[in-house]
């Protein structure tokens, strides 16, 4: 095996009932860049957007419980929660629930120093919103 890395991109698809209003969300209350854009056969619709650097992170049973106490104080999660780093959560989380995103837990600053808050977004996903607090 070489040492260079075979995946290049991952791309979360989400599939959802209200596509405009998917889109409103993530593009233009996250401001989130277009990278594409597709109309095809019908109303098939497919528009991707840039979230920077992309990681997987696996996490057990327990951390993801750890991670609910400290973001939210009770068990909430999901097997699937979808993290976006922002420059400034507060201001962020305030845009995200003036923008249609429902307001699960404010932002707390955790043992990691980073800011998170937890959010119900479009497309029925989880969200947590994090900035780095450490340089």
């Amino acid at each position: 095996m070489t040492n260079k890395p075979q995946v290049r991109q991952l791309r979360l698809v989400v599939e959802t009932d209200d596509f405009d209003e998917a889109v409103a969300f993530y593009r233009d209350v996250l401001g989130m860049p277009e990278e594409f854009f597709v109309a095809s056969e019908g109303d098939a619709l497919v528009m991707a957007l840039q979230a920077g650097r992309a990681t997987l992170e696996i996490v057990n049973h327990a951390q993801r419980r750890l991670i609910d106490e400290l973001e939210v104080g009770r068990e909430v999660g999901r097997g699937i929660r979808v993290a976006f780093e922002v420059t400034d959560a507060e201001a962020t989380t305030a845009r995200a629930v003036a923008g249609g995103a429902e307001l699960i837990a404010s932002p707390v600053e955790t043992p990691w120093h980073s800011l998170n808050s937890r959010l119900e977004a479009p497309a029925a996903l989880q969200i947590t919103l994090f900035e780095e607090l450490d340089d």
